[in-house]
């Protein structure tokens, strides 16, 4: 399914993506790598066995990437003008290697641009789950989308 169209949004409206993904050692190792994240509790075992996890946390970055890179069919493919915003990011539970993620996407808010008219704002809450159903990742997105025809 393409991405929708502003006038194509309402309040409300929630898709529960189709794409998950079981999250790898590679995919930690290289958003760790290609961000230039040293950080000993997601690259070191040794570090890692004696947190209060016991075992590797997986970069959040990957994991707030994931959510919002399997969205991007449902919401904005195609109908995107600009990312306007990322806020109330939060990872309220930690995702580990081998844990599989699943998301869904909120409208939550729907305006007209006052100097695009051929454009709206959208707004959703993106939420990304483990297989436990335990919230690993939320955020709210603003985006400008085209209206049909534009």
């Amino acid at each position: 399914m393409p991405g929708r169209y502003f006038e194509e949004w309402q309040v409300g409206d929630t898709v529960a993506h189709a794409i998950t993904r079981t999250v790898t050692e590679s995919d930690n190792l290289l958003i760790c790598a290609l961000t230039h994240n040293p950080q000993p509790m997601h690259l070191d075992h040794e570090v890692a066995a004696k947190s209060e996890y016991g075992k590797p946390l997986v970069n959040s970055v990957f994991t707030f990437g994931l959510m919002i890179g399997v969205s991007v069919g449902d919401t904005t493919l195609g109908t995107l003008i600009a990312n306007l915003g990322y806020d109330k990011l939060v990872f309220p539970n930690p995702v580990f290697v081998g844990d599989t993620l699943r998301s869904e996407t909120e409208c939550v808010a729907v305006r007209g641009s006052k100097s695009r008219p051929g454009a709206g704002i959208v707004t959703w809450a993106h939420r990304s789950f483990n297989q436990r159903g335990e919230l690993v990742c939320e955020c709210t997105r603003t985006a400008l989308l085209s209206k049909k025809g534009q």
